[in-house]
């Protein structure tokens, strides 16, 4: 296990696996790059055909370490964003991504999921993508992906007003293949990754190709990283973090945008 991310390769088959159930898998810069590590290996290695992710306790994951988000509004993590690494390696897949869903998927929890090819939820499943909340824009390319996956206006209404989909409306919206109990879910979603392992690569990888624009995809990552950074320096994005660490609501009138 590296830094609360559970790396395994069995039978063509790359399970990369959160495990910091203790902070409901809320994602640091450690675990995502322990996940571009596994992206990227996924590509060069052709004894690894499928990617499957999957959460350790009651939540997929309760997004970006808001810790980190501070870190880097305030000033004090200048560094390289690991988050960006993994959005991009994301988007530049070409291996079969698979994901197992329960409870919580928020933020980037959601937004990846746009990037798997099948998607299993747990019936306990609730995709949120609150950024407004905190200031900051979409990313992972959902600014275009997801209207253009469930229209305009429920989207708009997932990113501004940050409503949660349940599992049913998220399936019948065309987010996930199926929703399942959760505790058949690693079952469900493993099964579906052995039998693309049986399919022929070269054509799994031609399909995936024709059916994502990948230079549309790159280039709305950069346009939404590129305005991501931005705000998170703004009074904003500041007073949303100190908000949530002080456990009150945030006062967005008293600072300038």
């Amino acid at each position: 296990m590296t830094e609360h991310v559970k790396t395994e390769i069995a039978a063509g088959i790359m399970t990369l696996t959160l495990a910091r159930a203790d902070k409901k898998n809320a994602l640091s810069q450690a675990m995502y790059s322990a996940m571009s590590d596994g992206l990227e290996r996924a590509e060069k290695d052709p004894s690894i055909r499928v990617v499957l992710f999957q959460g350790d306790g009651d939540s997929f994951t309760a997004g970006n370490d808001l810790a980190d988000f501070s870190a880097q509004a305030d000033g004090r993590d200048t560094g390289e964003s690991q988050a960006f690494r993994f959005i991009s390696n994301l988007g530049n897949a070409t291996r079969p991504l698979v994901a197992a869903v329960q409870g919580n998927a928020v933020g980037v929890g959601t937004t990846m999921l746009l990037h798997c090819d099948l998607v299993y939820l747990a019936d306990n499943a609730k995709l949120m993508t609150p950024f407004v909340n905190l200031a900051l824009v979409p990313e992972a390319a959902s600014s275009w992906l997801l209207p253009a996956r469930i229209g305009h206006v429920r989207a708009y209404a997932m990113f501004a007003l940050g409503e949660p989909l349940d599992a049913a409306t998220a399936l019948a919206c065309g987010l996930a293949n199926a929703v399942v109990p959760a505790a058949d879910l690693r079952a469900k979603a493993h099964a579906a990754a052995e039998a693309l392992t049986k399919r022929p690569m070269g054509s799994l990888a031609h399909t995936k190709a024709l059916m994502r624009d990948m230079e549309k995809i790159a280039a709305q990552i950069g346009r939404e990283s590129a305005l991501f950074r931005e705000r998170l320096q703004t009074g904003e994005a500041r007073e949303a973090f100190a908000a949530f660490a002080e456990r009150r609501k945030p006062d967005f009138a008293k600072v300038a945008g």
